[in-house]
């Protein structure tokens, strides 16, 4: 249940919303409902929204709403981290709902096990779909499997993707590189000794970032079934903006990470991906053609990111090998 005194709480949830305010409703009741006995400072961060600080106001006088210019999801993130002193923090988008489980025994969870620096938990897309949010860090074997549909083949190794397909691992606590950002609780230690979010990243990348930097630090990053969300995931449709957002974020992330022969066959892989959506497909896929040739050209520069942090504004990071 939400604290009077912040600075008591035992979790932090932070919620930036962008154009959101209308999930926020069910969202934040969702959260009250399975806060069961930890003691919680809710913060949405409005993000440059459409009225997320009025309705927070209005309706859930519990929740503290904070007001930031947007310069991005990570951005975002840290000020809500900084406005609180609780020891673990939920990152969560406003597009989803908790449905089963309680914040109180994933806190319980934290505190009995020292070594996990962040968790995520079992999430469903509306139509009870499970969405995989298991996921191995990026690198060129991967981004080859993806361009080549990996996951359509009858049987995958690892190596040929991102996302863990095999439902039976969701039902059991399973360690994994990075999860997904629309779910992710984490120790404020780990945060502090791995670094807080890039926000170089505007939106995309900023997870296996995160998680890549805790690994190095020593936590680990691992999956918890004892809760289950519906996350709304691409509610939108295809946005060609968005997923050159996407692949941008990819650039940058290889310019970080890697060195320079695994960068150059990492975004060859990632632009043949691009390529090849872009050139097939009947008339129904147009929308998915014109998302990749923009995808594709942000890629290798030839059009401006749809999104990015002015330089001035970038938050230092520890782990970096320098601008991006």
């Amino acid at each position: 249940m939400p604290v009077s005194d912040h600075h008591k709480a035992d979790l932090a949830v932070a919620i930036v919303s962008h154009n959101d305010a209308r999930w926020l409703a069910p969202c934040l009741s969702s959260i009250l409902e399975h806060a069961g006995d930890a003691r919680l400072d809710v913060i949405v961060v409005d993000n440059g929204s459409d009225g997320a600080h009025e309705l927070v106001a209005s309706v859930f006088s519990d929740v503290r709403a904070v007001t930031a210019e947007n310069h991005g999801f990570g951005s975002a993130n840290n000020v809500a981290l900084m406005a609180s002193s609780a020891r673990h923090v939920l990152f969560l988008n406003p597009d989803t709902q908790i449905v089963d489980g309680s914040l109180g025994d994933l806190v319980r969870h934290m505190d009995d096990n020292r070594d996990v620096g962040l968790i995520g938990v079992r999430q469903l897309t509306a139509d009870g779909s499970l969405w995989p949010t298991i996921r191995y860090f990026p690198g060129f074997t991967r981004a080859l499997g993806d361009a080549l549909a990996s996951e359509r083949w009858p049987r995958r190794g690892r190596w040929a993707g991102e996302r863990e397909l095999d439902s039976t691992l969701y039902e059991r606590e399973t360690d994994c590189d990075w999860t997904s950002g629309s779910f992710m609780l984490a120790r404020r230690e780990a945060l502090l000794s791995g670094g807080l979010f890039d926000e170089r990243f505007f939106i995309y990348s900023e997870e296996p970032d995160l998680c890549l930097r805790m690994r190095k630090a020593g936590w680990t990053i691992r999956h918890v079934p004892s809760m289950t969300i519906v996350h709304h995931a691409r509610k939108a449709g295809v946005q060609p903006r968005m997923i050159a957002q996407e692949a941008f974020t990819r650039r940058q992330y290889a310019l970080k990470h890697f060195t320079r022969s695994h960068r150059i066959a990492y975004l060859t892989a990632v632009g043949s991906r691009h390529a090849l959506r872009a050139a097939v497909g009947g008339s129904r896929h147009s929308a998915e053609r014109q998302a990749a040739r923009l995808a594709l050209r942000t890629l290798v520069g030839l059009a401006e990111p749809p999104y990015r942090v002015p330089p001035a504004t970038a938050f230092p990071v520890h782990g970096s090998r320098g601008p991006m």
